[in-house]
């Protein structure tokens, strides 16, 4: 109890400091500009302090925290998205309309679907990173990994409460807070049915409003139909741009309950009754979507400098050379999209 008194000063006395350092001066006559200027600095110090403070004993979930740059979001998915433009508008526009929305009607359920390396882990992050102040490492925002949490069929019930009790405790302390389920084609079956309630169009739930979480669910399901989908597209001659989302989102809710792996999604009462707000397909990558992931990767990795000089096109075409493609003879895409990138950049850079 005392602790909590001294927080509370704590917060007191930043909050006043703060408050007479922003406070209109008219009394210093020639004073007055300089005043202002080491206030300014002042405050934003001050400003810095009390969010630490803040930060390290609140909850991070007021508006300082809890950014909602949606702005940011299309921007950055502009630039570093390749290949997915079913996802890219898709995704800011659902993640725009429910977080500026004061009353949404339920949670935002996004299912991303697709192989390896095409994008979902990415997307996931890019989105944290403009919705809460710290990303990923935000208090809120919790990864869970299906296979390191729930590898045991026969525990189900022991998941199911240890589930039910995580997402509750969770909401209770944000109501902003986001889900990212991984491996989601690897839940044991049934599992999932657990969040139906917090997802469904319910104003509360023992006191407490859940229409404002985030629920992402990345999956391998249905990666194979898309595969198969995209490659006789191709075939077609034409173009990648004009497949369209209501093509392939029945392909993905049709493998997704009828999964010969009876996982994850596996007759759920998340598909039968409609609260998945959109299935999401990731396309996989071409190679002109490779090259791009491989640019980035050398200059994050501090290989090269843009604004110095050019990427020499024999270093793409080397990566490239480290990576496979299918199917065999066309070698149209990347069998791991862009998930392998960097290690085969460091590899080449270093040899």
């Amino acid at each position: 109890m005392k602790r909590r008194i001294i927080n509370r000063k704590k917060h007191v006395t930043l909050f006043l400091l703060l408050l007479f350092l922003v406070s209109p001066v008219n009394c210093l006559g020639p004073f007055s500009n300089l005043y202002k200027e080491v206030a300014g600095a002042v405050t934003g110090f001050v400003a810095s302090v009390y969010y630490s403070v803040k930060s390290k004993f609140g909850s991070e979930c007021d508006n300082y925290w809890i950014t909602k740059n949606t702005t940011g979001l299309q921007t950055i998915l502009d630039k570093k998205l390749y290949g997915q433009h079913l996802v890219l508008q898709a995704v800011v526009n659902h993640v725009k309309a429910h977080v500026h929305n004061s009353n949404p009607s339920k949670a935002l359920v996004l299912s991303f679907h697709g192989g390896t390396g095409t994008g979902k882990n990415h997307v996931s992050r890019i989105i944290a990173e403009n919705v809460y102040k710290k990303g990923m490492k935000s208090k809120h925002v919790h990864l869970l990994s299906a296979t390191k949490e729930f590898p045991h069929n026969e525990m189900i019930h022991f998941y199911k409460n240890q589930l039910r009790n995580w997402i509750e405790t969770n909401v209770s302390l944000c109501k902003h807070s986001m889900f990212i389920f991984d491996e989601m084609d690897k839940m044991p079956a049934g599992l999932l049915d657990t969040i139906k309630p917090y997802i469904d169009y319910y104003e509360q739930l023992g006191g407490v409003n859940y229409r404002h979480a985030i629920f992402i669910f990345l999956s391998n399901t249905a990666g194979t139909d898309i595969i198969e989908y995209s490659y006789k597209h191709w075939l077609s001659g034409e173009p990648r741009s004009n497949i369209k989302l209501k093509q392939i989102e029945a392909i993905i809710t049709k493998s997704s309950v009828n999964a010969e792996s009876q996982s994850g999604l596996w007759h759920s009462e998340l598909i039968s009754k409609h609260l998945v707000t959109a299935f999401l397909p990731f396309l996989p990558l071409e190679k002109t979507h490779v090259r791009e992931c491989i640019k980035d990767t050398l200059v994050s990795r501090g290989y090269y400098n843009l604004s110095l000089h050019k990427i020499p096109e024999e270093i793409i075409i080397e990566v490239l050379d480290e990576l496979t493609f299918f199917p065999e003879g066309e070698e149209i895409f990347s069998v791991t999209g862009c998930k392998r990138v960097a290690e085969k950049v460091d590899y080449v850079m270093t040899s």
